[in-house]
């Protein structure tokens, strides 16, 4: 049975492999039944799992959809080195250890009417559960999603019947599970994909806000998540456009519950800086707060 640990929020979870799906590009979609967590997740939050009993250090992964009445988790990761590639051997009905929800989330109400959802490569996943959270929270706001990834999809990218004013006309490879659920999407990629933006992330939605009205860019805020220096471009493209803007941070994890420190980020804050530690005081940060835009050598430290 799940148990709390010490913080009474994170959870110890011998959970069950229900479904385990190869993808392209090395990919693998992990469905687990970890109920203590898919009842407490929220976008933004993940796991720290034991990939393999020889192994003791244990991965972090973020949780792309829970079901807390079915008990049931998502996670999406790619195989790419010893602990990952032996997770990838888990077959159905194994059991894998894992502590959980861990992190703090994106807002979870009191949305723009225009959210835009940037996720690059692994920061895709977290984006999925937001989208998803906004659309059961609200009923209408429907957010944009921009994904982009230099390794094949996870997915079967389609043609969107979804129109998107403002965005080329040739971009229209979109996410089927989004499309399904009536959220627009569009892909973006330097690798020539069918139907693929041809660019980073940023730059087709800056062409999109660019497009908008004075007053449709007051109802735009963005949430991101993927590689730093994408996250850093995000920053600077909410600055360009003045929007709000929280960002997913990665790191390296070692504990992964903030004991070991080894995952801290400078987070500044009213002129003083701050070493926080992504994976439990983040690892959501107001994006201006992590990539400010003049770090000045007059910084205070703070104790």
């Amino acid at each position: 049975m799940p148990h709390p640990d010490t913080r009474d929020t994170i959870f110890i979870e011998d959970a069950a492999v229900l479904q385990h799906q190869p993808l392209g590009g090395g990919q693998h979609l992990l469905r687990l039944a970890a109920s203590a967590t898919a009842e407490r997740a929220l976008p933004g939050s993940f796991i720290h799992l034991c990939c393999h009993e020889d192994l003791p250090m244990r991965r972090p992964m973020s949780i792309m959809r829970a079901d807390p009445d079915a008990g049931w988790i998502d996670i999406l990761y790619k195989a790419h080195g010893q602990g990952t590639n032996k997770l990838a051997g888990a077959r159905t009905g194994a059991r894998i250890n894992l502590l959980g929800p861990i992190g703090n989330s994106f807002k979870q109400q009191g949305y723009r009417n225009i959210p835009l959802l940037i996720g690059g490569g692994v920061g895709i996943p977290p984006m999925v559960f937001l989208a998803e959270h906004i659309m059961k929270q609200t009923k209408t706001v429907k957010p944009f999603v921009i994904m982009g990834s230099e390794i094949p999809f996870p997915f079967n990218a389609r043609p969107s019947r979804i129109m998107v004013e403002g965005v080329p006309d040739d971009a229209i490879a979109c996410m089927p599970l989004l499309e399904d659920w009536g959220i627009a999407s569009r892909l973006t990629s330097r690798q020539g994909y069918p139907g693929c933006y041809d660019g980073f992330v940023t730059d087709l939605a800056r062409h999109w806000l660019a497009g908008l009205n004075a007053g449709q860019r007051r109802q735009v805020e963005i949430f991101s998540c993927g590689p730093t220096l994408m996250l850093q471009a995000v920053a600077a493209l909410a600055r360009e456009f003045s929007l709000p803007c929280q960002l997913s941070l990665e790191e390296y994890m070692a504990c992964g519950v903030g004991g070991c420190a080894g995952c801290t980020a400078p987070v500044y804050k009213n002129e003083k800086v701050s070493m926080l530690r992504v994976c439990v005081d983040g690892p959501v940060f107001q994006a201006d707060e992590v990539f400010p835009e003049m770090v000045g050598n007059n910084q205070k430290s703070e104790e």
